[in-house]
């Protein structure tokens, strides 16, 4: 788990700028590249990274999106990083609410373990991915099921609930701002951490160390965010130097670089979920086609999708 400490900076909205970090304590040095025509190209620096993000125009404008089921998009992008995620694979996915109908899914072994994974995914599902962050067995902070509180709030600078309703909309919601019981016409509501963005802009504890995250940690990343559309975007990495059946390695990005991943795919807001050997991932297509990006470890929550039309 990541530790959390410090205070969330006023918000905004823009292009990016300029970094305006402590100079004392730099992000650690590491860049991100992508693979055009003309070969790999680096499109972020640790030591140039801005605070705040609209679209990067280069980075989308190699997505090759794939349509999957109704209000299902994914596509996947080739990337280069220091370290050990110097071929690192991204996972896209692009969900448009308006036509999806979302729930959570948790699932226990008889002496209370976690036991969620991909092999749960029901057969109308068009989506599925793990959600929030976890505590041994269990899920971390609020979780609300069925309209009902299954778990109490939790506090951290960083953390951030979603909120689906009755009228099926789905918002995000400061964990200061979460009361102990949900209020009247949620359906379900999960708490994770660490907000990578806030209104385009890179939270003060991720612009510099010595702000209470660990910046220098490096793992399989695995993110929710949404565009200024109201459409999510779920971003899952996997380590790309072995082919697929090691793509669960958990090496892959630092938050920081996650945080501008999610910025240059065009999030206005996004928040880590559990990743590292827990991240995992489905998509549907239309014709029943199952693409599958599977974890090592089982989970206590999910988030799923379904097309509207199935809705009974």
């Amino acid at each position: 788990m990541l530790a959390l400490a410090g205070t969330l900076v006023a918000l905004g909205a823009g292009r990016p700028s300029p970094a305006q970090t402590d100079p004392s304590q730099p992000l650690p040095s590491s860049t991100l590249s992508v693979r055009t025509g003309s070969g790999w190209r680096i499109w972020w620096s640790a030591d140039r990274a801005p605070t705040q993000w609209g679209a990067d125009t280069l980075v989308t404008g190699l997505m090759r999106w794939r349509r999957a089921a109704r209000g299902v998009r994914w596509a996947e992008l080739p990337i280069a990083g220091s370290g050990e995620a110097w071929r690192t694979r991204v996972i896209v996915a692009r969900l448009d609410p308006r036509q999806l109908v979302l729930s959570l899914d948790t699932a226990f072994t008889p002496s209370a373990r976690a036991d969620w994974s991909l092999d749960r995914v029901p057969d109308d599902a068009v989506f599925a991915v793990n959600a929030g962050q976890f505590v041994e067995a269990m899920p971390w902070g609020w979780v609300v099921l069925g309209g009902h509180r299954f778990l109490p709030p939790a506090r951290g600078p960083l953390a951030v609930a979603l909120v689906w309703d009755s009228a099926g909309d789905l918002r995000w919601q400061p964990a200061d701002d979460v009361a102990r019981d949900p209020p009247p016409g949620t359906v379900w509501a999960f708490e994770s951490y660490p907000v990578l963005l806030a209104a385009g802009r890179i939270p003060a504890p991720l612009q510099s160390q010595g702000r209470g995250v660990d910046l220098a940690h490096r793992d399989a990343r695995l993110a929710l965010g949404r565009l200024s559309s109201g459409d999510l975007v779920i971003a899952l990495t996997r380590f790309d130097a072995m082919g697929e059946s090691f793509g669960a390695i958990p090496f892959g990005l630092t938050v920081p670089e996650m945080a501008a991943l999610m910025g240059a795919l065009g999030c206005v807001d996004a928040v880590l979920l559990d990743g590292g050997i827990s991240a995992q991932m489905l998509v549907r297509d239309a014709d029943g086609a199952t693409h599958a990006w599977r974890g090592i470890r089982t989970v206590p929550l999910a988030l799923v999708a379904r097309e509207r039309t199935a809705r009974r």
